[in-house]
């Protein structure tokens, strides 16, 4: 039986509602991607293209720092890691995330949150954060707050 790991950043708290029934239904343990600066309501505002989260997103090589942490990923064999959809991809300090362990030969099954739309290119965006035998895999959206049991039946599918 593999040890598992929920990482996940959260903006606004939709995504980590989510990460803790996950990480109760996969029977993992749970870390928090904090953001060294917190992000604000006007940092968060994509309406506003000089908001933190536009700027960052225009800049596919941004990196956010991550408040100090440890994650452990060396003790886990998967790791589920999730964020919000943030323009069709992961937000970049998922990057600054992968980035900052060696996740070589592990498993890492996406999940997010989103207003409305899918996965997008988040795959894609996240390949070149892990070594070349890292496996990533696109989850699942987990939207409108499913239950335990719904996450263990979907953790138990894969």
């Amino acid at each position: 039986m593999s040890k598992k790991l929920v990482a996940y950043f959260s903006a606004s708290g939709v995504t980590a509602k989510a990460a803790k029934n996950l990480a109760e239904a996969a029977g993992a343990d749970l870390f928090e991607i904090k953001p060294e600066v917190p992000y604000t309501q006007a940092d968060l505002d994509w309406h506003d293209k000089n908001s933190r989260s536009s700027v960052e997103m225009r800049d596919s090589k941004s990196r956010p720092q991550i408040a100090a942490g440890d994650a452990k990923v060396a003790d886990y064999d998967v790791i589920f890691v999730g964020f919000p959809i943030w323009w069709y991809v992961a937000p970049t300090i998922i990057n600054t995330f992968l980035e900052s362990y060696d996740f070589a030969g592990k498993t890492i099954i996406l999940f997010a949150t989103s207003g409305g739309s899918g996965f997008g290119k988040a795959v894609e965006g996240l390949k070149d954060s892990v070594a070349d035998s890292t496996v990533i895999r696109e989850g699942k959206l987990l939207n409108g707050n499913p239950s335990v049991a719904e996450l263990k039946d979907w953790v138990e599918s894969l």
